[in-house]
């Protein structure tokens, strides 16, 4: 159970990233990492900014004590002209505590200088590490980009593109069906001809053989027709019979006058 378990697991993580391969966009990684790099260079310029200022207080802390420590010094030496030693040693002793408080602002202060030194090095190292990885990604990006648009003219050219292969066989489907429709009208048309099928526009009970007797019927009476109408042409019209080619007899009439 536990073997099958694990291959079940496995599977699961193969079509996850076979999903998430196919949805991710090179582009939107590199914006995003992009981003990432620029927010922690944004927080090690603040950290910066903090030591900074830290440093900055202690230096006011220790321009203070000295300020007392110097203070303390005039008060003693006073004190010492007035004839009270006791007040001078109280002071000489203060300004003792001052001077040990000094020491350690003084300590503390190079250590932040130490590490706002690391850290403005560190900055401006990330600082060239974002710039050029800012380079890089618009080239990656720029490069993917054109790759792409040259894979969707190449599919589109090919016609092996999604889009494309629907139109494609979208023609093919039209070009086949045309085809079947022209078979099938000839077809018909070699039926008609070959009187397997009847003309479904003519009389019902008509035959070819009564076709053929319609069309000579119709011809003979044409002919008679055309004879009734030379019958009633009027005599006159008529030309003269020629016999035997000789010459045209003259009319009965001009004999007698002659």
């Amino acid at each position: 159970m536990s073997s099958i378990a694990h291959r079940i697991a496995a599977l699961f993580r193969i079509k996850a990233n076979k999903a998430l391969d196919k949805a991710e966009d090179p582009r939107e990684v590199l914006d995003y990492s992009y981003e990432q790099q620029l927010q922690m260079l944004q927080k090690v310029r603040r950290g910066v900014a903090d030591v900074a200022t830290s440093r900055k207080r202690l230096d006011l802390q220790i321009s203070q004590l000295q300020q007392s420590g110097g203070k303390l010094e005039g008060q003693a030496q006073q004190a010492l002209a007035a004839g009270r030693e006791d007040l001078a040693r109280e002071a000489l002793t203060r300004r003792t505590a001052v001077a040990s408080q000094i020491t350690d602002l003084q300590t503390q202060q190079a250590s932040l200088q130490d590490q706002e030194e690391k850290l403005t090095l560190a900055t401006q190292r990330l600082q060239a590490k974002v710039d050029s990885f800012r380079t890089r990604k618009e080239t990656i990006k720029a490069t993917y980009t054109a790759a792409e648009a040259q894979t969707r003219i190449t599919e589109a050219v090919t016609g092996i593109g999604e889009e494309m292969g629907d139109v494609g066989l979208a023609m093919q489907r039209a070009q086949d069906k045309t085809e079947q429709l022209q078979a099938r009208a000839g077809a018909l048309d070699e039926l008609l001809a070959s009187g397997a099928l009847e003309d479904a526009t003519l009389p019902a009970g008509r035959d070819d053989i009564q076709a053929e007797l319609e069309r000579v019927t119709a011809g003979s009476d044409v002919d008679k027709e055309l004879a009734m109408m030379k019958a009633q042409l009027p005599a006159a019209s008529t030309p003269p019979a020629v016999e035997g080619g000789g010459a045209r007899q003259a009319p009965p009439d001009q004999e007698t006058t002659s």
